[in-house]
């Protein structure tokens, strides 16, 4: 299992009488996680915090990175999240591994299936260099279950741009606004919505950047109320962050 929603599925079918409570008890008690020697692969993640362990990719051999997946999608674990992995490993572990695999944000799900995509998120990039790290969090959060719309090249040199998208914003339950140079992304958008606002700073800039220390700064120091920030490049974070928003939100609908 890989949800906290697969285990409630799990004891709705044996309060309806379609499992019985001993299969239940072995699906539920099996060790919660699995020791490879190099990683222990914890198995109950799911159950924890509603999403399976993520996988990160860089500094991890390609028989490490299959190997985790693979003991994870024996217990039945899908959409399994493996981050910062070039496409030369990816080719690898596609090979033991069912893989989707983005080279653009070095993102692989391993063991895809389709699920229902609930609420909207919006990610919204500021310039065309920070599509990589969008694309990050627009892929993280569509693999976890949630609605994405992408807003591209809408920094703010061209206001106008951004203006012109207000419905899409004013409709999202949350928002990821991913910009570097001077990070203003982040609160032009934050003073527009009344949704929460997961600023991501991304190195992309000139010298005085400082590798994207000013844009975080700048997101760090925003008069927009409602706006938090990420560590830089961290579109991975910023996309499950907005997925617990928009999950949380979701279960408030009748």
């Amino acid at each position: 299992m890989d949800s906290r929603r697969d285990s409630l599925n799990l004891l709705r079918q044996v309060a309806a009488g379609e499992v019985a409570p001993e299969e239940a008890l072995l699906s539920l008690k099996r060790a919660p996680f699995e020791d490879l020697g190099y990683a222990k692969v914890d198995l109950h993640r799911g159950v924890r915090q509603g999403a399976a362990e993520v996988i990160y990719g860089a500094g991890k051999t390609a028989e490490q990175i299959a190997g985790i997946a693979a003991a994870m999608g024996a217990r039945g674990c899908g959409n399994i999240l493996i981050t910062r992995m070039d496409s030369q490993t990816a080719a690898a572990v596609g090979e033991a591994v069912p893989l989707e695999y983005s080279q653009e944000a070095k993102l692989g799900v391993a063991f895809p299936r389709a699920v229902p995509r609930l609420g909207k998120i919006v990610v919204a990039a500021a310039g065309t260099s920070d599509i990589p790290v969008a694309e990050e969090a627009a892929l993280t959060a569509e693999a976890m279950g949630n609605r994405v719309v992408r807003l591209y090249d809408v920094g703010v040199a061209g206001l106008h741009r951004l203006l012109s998208r207000l419905d899409e914003l004013m409709d999202a339950r949350c928002v990821v606004a991913v910009a570097g140079m001077e990070g203003a992304l982040a609160s032009v958008i934050g003073g527009l919505v009344d949704c929460p606002v997961v600023a991501v700073p991304t190195s992309v800039g000139y010298g005085a950047s400082f590798g994207g220390l000013s844009a975080l700064l700048a997101m760090l120091n925003s008069c927009a109320s409602g706006c938090s920030v990420v560590n830089i490049d961290n579109g991975f974070g910023a996309g499950y962050l907005a997925s617990r928003i928009n999950q949380m939100e979701g279960l408030k609908e009748p």
